[in-house]
């Protein structure tokens, strides 16, 4: 059973410039927007925590930031969050290989050792049963100060708040990016 929560019919006034921003950068409102709309200083909250994990000086690169929001929301099955990270890694990648990879990615050799410790983090903080052994910390560290790590792990775990409000709500993709199918 799915709980469906329809948009409201106006937003106030000071959600404006974020459904701007959205229809500016993607064409359309997001649809989970209007979802989190309803509570309006909760969704202006989320909003700006996106605008700072995201940001220009990020100590992480877009590449890795959207390879972390790609796979967390494969893990959490959030077709929406599938959708809308996997165009932007695609447009920051300049191609759809590592996508198309990242489901698979410890048996892909289309990863450097940076990205394979990144994702290997995000999967222990992402799977219920995950461990972040001290082994994984050191060589994140080897990459990342303390800064940087706090940072990653606020963007997996901002990514799964994400992708657990989008399921549990059962926002759908909205065609940002249009996978290849494979041939059969």
């Amino acid at each position: 059973m799915h709980v469906q929560v329809k948009p409201l019919n106006q937003y106030p006034w000071y959600l404006r410039p974020f459904f701007w921003n959205q229809k500016r950068k993607y064409g359309a409102v997001l649809d989970p927007g209007l979802l989190w709309g309803r509570s309006p200083k909760l969704f202006a909250s989320v909003a700006i925590m996106y605008g700072v994990l995201d940001r220009k000086s990020s100590p992480l690169s877009p590449v890795l930031r959207s390879l972390v929001t790609v796979r967390v929301s494969q893990v959490n099955d959030c077709d929406f969050c599938v959708d809308i990270n996997s165009a932007t890694l695609a447009k920051r990648t300049g191609s759809m290989d590592k996508m198309l990879a990242l489901s698979d990615w410890r048996n892909q050799g289309i990863f450097d050792q940076q990205e394979r410790t990144v994702l290997e983090y995000t999967d222990a903080v992402t799977y219920t049963d995950g461990v972040v052994s001290a082994e994984l910390m050191a060589r994140l560290r080897t990459f990342y100060d303390d800064e940087g790590i706090v940072e990653l792990t606020g963007l997996i775990a901002f990514q799964n708040l994400s992708s657990k409000f989008n399921n549990a709500l059962d926002v759908p993709a909205q065609g940002f990016c249009q996978i290849p199918e494979s041939p059969r």
